[in-house]
């Protein structure tokens, strides 16, 4: 099936109070043009499942901030937008701030079906507050739970009409692994492509996980 659409289209999509798995790390993977179209839609009360808060000085992840779209952050940074922490301690945002990798895993386990994964990392910090502490070995492990979202917004250099998809060297980040842990996978793509295009060898993210692809706009 062919996955090609409008950002009209996507609009439809794009509900309030949902979970949105946004990839990129800082600027790099970032999928721009999904999120104006969230801006542009009207989307709020989203919780926000992504690796920063963004730059308050740029465009991105940041304006959905600043715009008061969010309700909920599940992040690894927010020290270069000084917004979300006015907003927290305000009591106008919740923030979970997850360590990266633990934040990776846990993604990692949304998309593959895995119950959750025991990690040292926090162990003695209020991290650890309120979660299963288990001693494997004699060393003390967390449980982390899988996150999973409704939908993700992600970045592609190159995708094939089947939804297939190359990410560009240091922009795959979070992509792949946000694009398995979703109900609803949508992507902008720099390059749209025929199937068989690709070849299989390059492929970081197999089409059965995508449902729709628009145009990325040039910045």
């Amino acid at each position: 099936m062919e996955k090609v659409t409008s950002l009209n289209h996507i609009c439809r999509l794009l509900e309030s109070d949902r979970s949105y798995m946004i990839a990129g790390f800082a600027e790099v993977g970032t999928p721009y043009t999904l999120i104006n179209c969230l801006l542009a839609c009207g989307t709020r009360d989203i919780t926000l499942i992504a690796n920063d808060t963004g730059d308050a000085t740029k465009p991105g992840v940041s304006q959905l901030i600043f715009e008061k779209r969010i309700k909920k952050a599940i992040v690894s940074h927010v020290g270069k937008n000084p917004e979300t922490g006015r907003q927290v301690m305000n009591g106008e945002l919740e923030l979970e701030l997850v360590p990266q990798g633990t934040l990776t895993e846990r993604i990692r386990c949304g998309g593959a079906g895995i119950g959750g994964v025991y990690l040292k990392t926090g162990v003695g910090t209020p991290i650890a507050d309120g979660k299963e502490i288990r001693t494997l070995d004699g060393a003390d492990y967390l449980l982390e739970l899988p996150l999973h979202a409704h939908i993700a917004l992600l970045h592609a250099e190159k995708a094939d009409r089947l939804g297939n998809l190359i990410f560009h060297m240091m922009a795959r980040n979070y992509n792949p692994i946000m694009g398995t842990a979703a109900d609803l996978v949508i992507v902008e793509a720099n390059q749209i492509v025929e199937p068989g295009t690709l070849s299989p060898e390059e492929i970081m993210l197999p089409g059965a996980f995508v449902d729709y692809i628009v145009q990325a706009e040039r910045r």
